[in-house]
C-alpha cells in the first residue's frame, strides 16, 4: 500500500455538443496526468450541458450505456496516461431506466465499478427526478492502483450518511462530481450563503470521517430554455484534508486543474487524535433508518 497519491479535479465548462465535451475532457485528463495527477475526477454529467433545467423526453437521447462512448474513450486514456479516472455520465441502463452515474476506471483501463446517484433532487431548474432513477448499488469504495477512493454525486454531498458509509468501507478520499450554481435572481441576496453552505457541509464530511474530500464543479452560464433564467455555475471546486483544511481551491469562473496529495500517514495521525470512528455509538443508531421520529 502506497502512503501517498495525487488526486485531481477538472473544473470545466461545457457546450451543447457531446463529442466536443468528451474531446475537451480527454485533453484535460492528459494535461493533469502530465502534471502528476494519479486519480482524476470530471464534473457531474460532463458530456453535456446541465439539461435538467427542463423536462423534455427527447433529452433521454443524451444518455449512454456502460460500456459506451465515455467508457471506451476514458478506458483508453486511463491506460495511456496510467491514471485512474472518475467519469460521471447519464447512464442508460434499459429502456425507461436511466441513472446519474459515475464509472470508476483504473490506471490499466479496467472498469472497477459503477456508483449511481442515491439522492435525486427536484427543485426549480434541477428537475432530476424526471430523468434519473435513484441508485440501487448502495454507497461504494473502490481500490484503484494508487489508493482506495469513493465517489458520490452532487446532491449526495448534503447527506452525512452517504459520506459515512463510503468512508467506513476504507475510502481515503471522497469525490463529489457536481453541477451546482445560482439562479441569477437569487445570487445577490442568497449567493454567498448558498456557496458557503455547500463548502461547509463537504468540509464537515472530511472532518467527521477523517478523509480527504474533492468536490469538482463546472463553470459557466447555461440557459437551455430561453424563456427561463438559466443557471450560473459557481465553480469553486476544492480539495480539503481530514481536518477540513482547504488545501486546493479553484476560481468561480476559470477552467482549472485542482490537485492535492492524499497522505495516508497524515490521515492516520488525524484519526488517532480525533477518533470519531472509534467513539461511534453503533448500538444507539438504529432509528437513523426511519424517515422521521414522530
Amino acid at each position: 500500500m502506497k502512503n501517498k497519491f495525487i488526486i485531481a479535479g477538472l473544473q470545466l465548462s461545457f457546450s451543447a455538443k457531446a463529442e466536443e465535451n468528451e474531446k475537451k475532457a480527454l485533453t484535460w485528463v492528459k494535461k493533469a496526468a502530465k502534471n502528476g495527477a494519479q486519480v482524476i475526477c470530471l464534473p457531474e454529467l460532463y458530456r453535456s450541458q446541465y439539461f435538467c433545467q427542463k423536462e423534455d423526453s427527447s433529452l433521454f437521447d443524451l444518455a449512454e450505456t456502460i460500456p459506451g462512448p465515455s467508457t471506451k474513450a476514458f478506458q483508453k486514456a486511463a491506460k495511456e496516461n496510467k491514471v485512474a479516472i472518475i467519469v460521471p455520465i447519464f447512464e442508460k441502463r434499459a429502456a425507461g431506466v436511466y441513472h446519474n452515474s459515475v464509472v470508476i476506471i483504473d490506471a490499466d483501463g479496467a472498469i472497477l465499478g459503477i456508483y449511481r446517484k442515491m439522492h435525486i433532487p427536484d427543485d426549480p431548474a434541477y428537475y432530476e427526478k424526471y430523468y434519473f432513477t435513484p441508485g440501487d448499488l448502495g454507497f461504494r469504495a473502490f481500490e484503484t492502483k494508487y489508493g482506495k477512493i469513493g465517489s458520490l454525486i452532487c446532491w449526495d454531498q448534503w447527506y452525512p450518511e452517504g459520506a459515512r458509509l463510503t468512508a467506513l468501507q476504507g475510502a481515503a478520499a471522497l469525490f463529489y462530481p457536481t453541477a451546482i450554481g445560482w439562479h441569477p435572481a437569487e445570487k445577490e441576496r442568497y449567493g454567498k450563503a448558498q456557496r458557503d453552505s455547500w463548502i461547509t457541509i463537504q468540509r464537515s464530511h472530511a472532518i467527521a470521517n477523517g478523509v480527504y474530500v474533492c468536490s469538482v464543479n463546472r463553470i459557466g452560464f447555461e440557459q437551455p430554455v430561453k424563456d427561463q433564467a438559466g443557471i450560473e455555475f459557481w465553480g469553486n471546486s476544492f480539495i480539503c484534508d481530514p481536518q477540513g483544511v482547504v488545501i486546493a481551491e479553484a476560481s468561480s469562473d476559470k477552467e482549472e486543474i485542482l490537485m492535492a496529495e492524499v497522505d495516508l500517514k497524515h490521515l492516520e495521525t488525524i484519526r488517532r487524535n480525533w477518533p470519531f470512528l472509534r467513539d461511534r455509538r453503533i448500538d444507539a443508531y438504529s432509528e437513523i433508518t426511519k424517515r422521521f421520529l414522530d
